[in-house]
């Protein structure tokens, strides 16, 4: 039935689309550009210069070719790859906006952007502003402008943690919290009202180890012309924000220009008479389409040629199809990551699988399931992390032959926690009385209404205790399997929940290299004895769902529009963060989730 209603409730909302979507067509008179002029234009020998926007979130995981095509990570990394390649191509011209990523992709774009100039081509970064993340990136092309208008803000690393013990009190809310390693924060905003001496011991070396190395060493790498000490940088982070006058005098941007004036410089800076600016570069053009056409599943034609699977593990991990929701965002279940496995294994021409996880973890039972998927799959499998995997982004990367982190890469967080939000005090505070008929001493476990019982915790203490085991094992075992040698002693000290960067993780064994994703590929086909040289085809799955199937899965895609302005709201979307625990019920007890208040602002 629900199934029936949203395909009713889909019927109705489209149907006023369809009916306009094809109005009768005016003929009126048209200029259309001769064929010849249009042919002129595109075989135009005029050098080109490849324009590319970078902002927002630049999402991971396969994405429709249309109409939001091209603006993905992946997308931009082969666009720029591709301009690489082109002969017509003699500069990069990357338009910065604000970036919304981790290290992990700032990484993997700065080194796109550096293989683009080892091509013997100039890459020209221009942006309205630049904070640090933007700012890391434009330090990869051979020149930084801004407008006179602009700024310049890299004022160093920053982690906010939202506490809500004492705001719960105020509700008549309490958490029931079981956890395994006394680094294990995810829980701790909702039982403590400050920080943990572990929690801001692992927060601090992370910052340290990201704001020595992303930040001041790149900056020093970045303006070689103003032979920056790390003290001298650092002095120059504690000093700022700038304005573009400011920054231009002190040598981190290398002109002031409006947009108009930075473009007109293109063709003295690569030393010819004229140039075309390709806008969009390689980006996918939408094709005019109908409603139902936009709302209906894409297929794509498969190629007969060899491929590597890219399997994209991305956002929080539940079981059964994942989905979004408003308030904790998108999600991925371990029932569609575990279809995309079977569907590469099938694949004849797939060779091999590259993992590529951007996950903080969640539920302890779903990424098992897909831990053992990818244990039993008889293709090679090669694992890559992004901007985070963490706790079950971590565990399901264990089967992997070789696993790559970033170097700015979130990662490790072995550790396991149980919580429930006890609601009964809200209940009582409004009037409202419950009367509980039961049978079964732990008939309990799962009610919001109380803490748990003394057996109902002493029987779930177990539970955690032999998944935190699990974990233990199982990622000790893949580390042992990759040549890491760890006993378990070892294992212990650098879990109990605590969280490294991809740099810490590799020196303690934890990953085995420091790469991107392409370094990832390029193994993952020596795994599977192919030519290092041969160019390969990447399936990326799994395959991107329209609107109507989210619908028909139950999934929520209405009330978007609202939580986007609440996130618009400073702090709010942090709170909203917070609160999904609450609002939004988790499908398992038992979680394997890294503090999600770990973002580098």
């Amino acid at each position: 039935m629900p199934r029936l209603f949203a395909a009713l409730l889909a019927a109705l909302l489209i149907a006023p689309f369809t009916l306009a979507q094809d109005p009768p067509k005016k003929e009126e008179p048209k200029e259309e550009k001769k064929p010849a002029d249009k042919k002129k234009e595109e075989d135009s020998p005029l050098p080109r210069v490849a324009h590319i926007k970078l902002s927002g979130s630049l999402d991971e995981g396969a994405t429709d070719d249309e109409p939001m095509g091209g603006s993905g990570l992946r997308a931009m990394l082969d666009r720029i790859n591709k301009a690489a390649k082109d002969d017509k191509v003699k500069a990069l011209y990357v338009e910065l906006g604000s970036l919304d990523i981790g290290f992990g992709k700032v990484h993997e774009l700065r080194k796109a952007i550096a293989d683009f100039r080892k091509a013997g081509k100039k890459a020209f970064a221009w942006a309205e502003g630049l904070d640090n993340k933007s700012y890391l990136v434009a330090l990869a092309c051979d020149s930084v402008t801004l407008p006179e208008s602009g700024g310049l803000e890299v004022i160093g690393l920053r982690a906010e943690v939202m506490f809500y013990k004492e705001g719960f009190k105020l509700l008549n809310l309490e958490a029931d919290v079981l956890k395994m390693g006394k680094y294990k924060s995810a829980v701790e905003p909702y039982i403590a009202d400050k920080m943990s001496d572990e929690n801001r011991e692992q927060i601090k070396s992370m910052m340290d180890d990201n704001f020595d190395h992303e930040l001041v060493a790149c900056m020093v790498a970045g303006r070689p012309n103003l032979k920056l000490t790390a003290k001298q940088a650092e002095e120059v982070i504690d000093n700022g924000p700038y304005t573009g006058k400011k920054a231009l005098k002190l040598g981190l941007v290398d002109s002031l220009q409006y947009q108009d004036e930075f473009e007109a410089g293109f063709a003295k800076a690569v030393g010819v008479a004229e140039v075309k600016v390709e806008r969009n570069y390689a980006k996918p053009k939408a094709a005019s389409k109908g409603i139902l056409d936009m709302l209906a599943p894409k297929t794509r034609t498969e190629t007969k040629a060899p491929k590597i699977a890219v399997i994209h593990v991305v956002g929080g991990i539940d079981s059964g199809k994942g989905g979004w929701s408003p308030l904790s965002g998108s999600t991925v279940g371990s029932d569609t990551i575990i279809e995309a496995i079977r569907e590469a294994e099938k694949n004849d021409k797939v060779k091999a699988i590259v993992l590529r996880v951007d996950s903080p973890g969640g539920s302890a039972l779903a990424s098992d399931l897909i831990w053992r998927e990818l244990k039993i799959c008889k293709k090679p499998v090669v694992a890559s992390m992004g901007d985070v995997a963490a706790s079950g982004g971590y565990y399901v990367t264990m089967t992997a032959k070789k696993v790559f982190a970033e170097p700015g890469t979130i990662t490790g967080s072995i550790g396991v926690f149980g919580m429930k939000i006890v609601t009964g005090g809200v209940y009582e505070k409004f009037g409202l009385k419950t009367e509980v008929v039961s049978r079964g001493k732990n008939s309990g476990a799962g009610s919001s209404l109380g803490k748990w019982s003394e057996s109902e915790r002493k029987a779930l203490t177990e539970t955690v205790e032999d998944v935190y085991d699990q974990f233990l094992s199982k990622a000790l075992a893949g580390r042992q399997a990759n040549g890491q040698k760890m006993t378990r002693e070892q294992l212990e000290a650098l879990a109990g929940g605590r969280v490294w960067t991809g740099r810490q993780a590799k020196a303690n064994g934890l990953v085995d290299e420091l790469g991107t994703l392409d370094d990832a590929v390029a193994y993952a086909k020596k795994e599977a004895g192919i030519d290092p040289k041969q160019e390969m085809e990447l399936l990326m799955l799994p395959k991107p769902t329209s609107f109507l199937d989210n619908l028909m899965e139950g999934g929520m895609p209405f009330g978007l529009s609202l939580t986007a302005e609440l996130k618009a709201v400073p702090g709010a979307d942090k709170v909203l963060k917070g609160l999904a625990p609450l609002l939004v019920a988790p499908k398992d007890r038992v979680r394997m989730a890294m503090p999600y208040v770990i973002e580098w602002k």
